[in-house]
This record gives C-alpha cells, structure tokens and sequence, in this order.
C-alpha cells in the first residue's frame, strides 16, 4: 500500500512509493547523518594518521602526505599527538578551532602542534580531500638541532585564521621541501637518516618563517590597523578602572580582545614596531605614570594602585629600569 509521506525537511511529499521503504530510507540517511557527527579521531602516532589517509607507513615517526590518495569522507573532530603541517588544496568546511573558525583556502598552510584539537563543522557532505602534509612525532628531532629551536617557531602557536598565505612561488619551495624529506624517507634507514630528516624540516620550518614576515609585509594595512586598536584599547584600559580592580593587562587579554593568538599578535607587533607587545605596554605604562607623577596630591603608593601594579616596589623598580629615576627622584626632578 502507498500512503502519503512529507519529508519536512525538504516539503516533499512521496505517494507512489511504499511507506515502509521511504521510511527505511530516511531511517539509514538519518543514522548515517548521526554517526558522521559523532566521528572522532586521536592521532598519536604517525601510522594512525597514515592509515586514515590511505597511506604507507615509510618511516614509524615521520610521513609525507598526499590526501588525494584517501578515500573521500566527511568532516570531523581530530586530537593531534603529532606536530602537522597541512597545504591543503580543496575546500572541506569550516574548521573549527578552540572558540574561532577558519575557512580553508586554497594554497595556505596550517600548522599544528601536540595537543590541538581541530574540529571540521560539515560533518555530513563527502568530499575527496587534495593537498599535501608533513606530519611528525615529537620523538623523531630529540637530540638534533631542531629540538632546541622548535619552541621558537611561534607560528605553531597560531590560530587557524592566521594561516599562512602562499604565493606560488613560495608553494614551489614547499613542495621542493617535502620532496626532499619524502626522498629520504624512500632510502633505507642508516645513522644519518634522522639527522638528515630533521635537518630538512628544519630548513622547511625556516622558510615558513621568511614567509611568514614576508605575510606581515604584505598585510601592512591590516597590521596598522591592529596597532592603532591595540594602541586605543591600551588607552581605554588605562582611563577605566580595569587597572585598579583587574590589575596590569597581559599580552594574552589584548590579543583575546583583537580575536588574535597571543604568539601571532606578539610577532605582530614586533614586527611592526620593533618592541614586544609587553614592552610596548610597560612604555605605556611609564607614559601614563610619569603624568600622574606630576599630581603631588598622590604619593607613590596611591600611583602604583591607580596602575595596577599589586606592590608599589614592583613598579618603583620598574620605573627605575626604564627612566633611571625612582619615581620620588623623577617627581623632585621635576
């Protein structure tokens, strides 16, 4: 028997067809549907992130990864035990990573590092995924030189809408790189194998960061913009209350207020004025209390309250390191 069925979701209604196959019908679409979004991963090896893409294990710590080679699949939530660079080349759906989201392009390149959580949103359309990957395990650079400078590359540290953005020339030099370590990877493995793997990510690693200055250049509008928001937000915190009842502001709460990583909107900032983020906020600081100095209705104490600082003889100290006055000699001075 056929009866009448209204799919809602679409305001479809099927009559020739019988009820208990479109019922079953919606039933697999519906359950298919749920376990999509319920998938997720846990790479803490490298061949878990091999097997999941289709791909030969040649080196137990260290792959080069073609996506192309997977099978098509939908989005989903993935932990990473593994440091992994990604130039993907297909859009897949937004990533969502910690509070913000990340709209892959074409030809940029993410970076994430042990312990991130990457979260794909569209957990219900197939794609075929393209692009290429490094994906490393943190054991394989202990004891070369790239163990002691792997902290330092803070772009591992971004957010995922602070990608990097490459030109073509720079995709060249990418993929020149990973060729490289895939080259080593498919010669037998000897004493000189991992210093020589490592050594090729770390010169990869190097050229991200040439890029990557390269990006703030490019972007030197947006970047103004940044430090003139950075600059009245400065401003704005030192003309309320904030000091006196939060105390003096980190460089992490005006990155969390201009929606940037604290790594990103310190590199940022260097860049473009040559002083660290929590220099050009302790300079701030010294501006404002050397006004405030001038008022002789307040002793010192009541300055370093009204600035935030928790002991008046933390900022005396650091008023004498940056003017080379105490604050009661500038005040006499003057």
């Amino acid at each position: 028997m056929s009866i009448p069925i209204t799919d809602f979701t679409t305001n479809i209604t099927y009559w020739d067809v019988p009820a208990g196959i479109v019922i079953a019908e919606r039933l697999i679409l519906y359950k298919q549907k749920i376990i999509a979004m319920e998938q997720a991963y846990n790479f803490d090896t490298v061949n878990q992130y091999n097997a999941f893409n289709d791909h030969e294990t040649l080196h137990p710590l260290v792959s080069i990864v073609d996506f192309s080679k997977a099978k098509k699949r939908t989005g989903s939530r993935m932990t990473f035990g593994l440091y992994c660079i990604f130039l993907k080349e297909v859009h897949c759906g937004d990533l969502k990573y910690g509070c913000n989201y990340y709209d892959y392009e074409e030809g940029t390149l993410v970076f994430i590092s042990p312990g991130q959580v990457i979260d794909v949103e569209n957990k219900v359309d197939y794609y075929q995924p393209m692009g290429h990957g490094l994906v490393f395990h943190p054991d394989l650079v202990k004891g070369t030189s790239l163990a002691k400078s792997l902290n330092e590359y803070s772009f591992f540290s971004y957010n995922t809408n602070e990608a990097l953005h490459l030109s073509e020339k720079e995709r060249k030099t990418v993929f020149d790189c990973f060729s490289k370590i895939e080259n080593e990877l498919s010669q037998p493995v000897d004493k000189h194998s991992k210093k020589l793997i490592a050594s090729n990510i770390e010169l990869f690693l190097n050229y991200c960061e040439r890029f990557y200055d390269r990006q703030f250049i490019t972007r030197e509008n947006i970047n103004k913009g940044i430090l003139e928001k950075f600059e009245a937000l400065l401003n704005s915190y030192f003309g309320s209350e904030k000091p006196y009842n939060i105390g003096l502001p980190s460089v992490a709460y005006f990155a969390d207020e201009l929606h940037l990583s604290a790594n990103y909107f310190g590199d940022l900032i260097k860049k473009e004025t040559g002083k660290t983020a929590q220099e050009y906020i302790q300079n701030k600081i010294i501006d404002i209390a050397k006004n405030k100095i001038f008022d002789t209705n307040k002793n010192i104490n009541e300055i370093a309250f009204e600035l935030g600082f928790k002991y008046p003889q933390h900022f005396s100290r650091l008023f004498k390191q940056r003017v080379g006055y105490t604050p009661n000699e500038y005040r006499n001075l003057n």
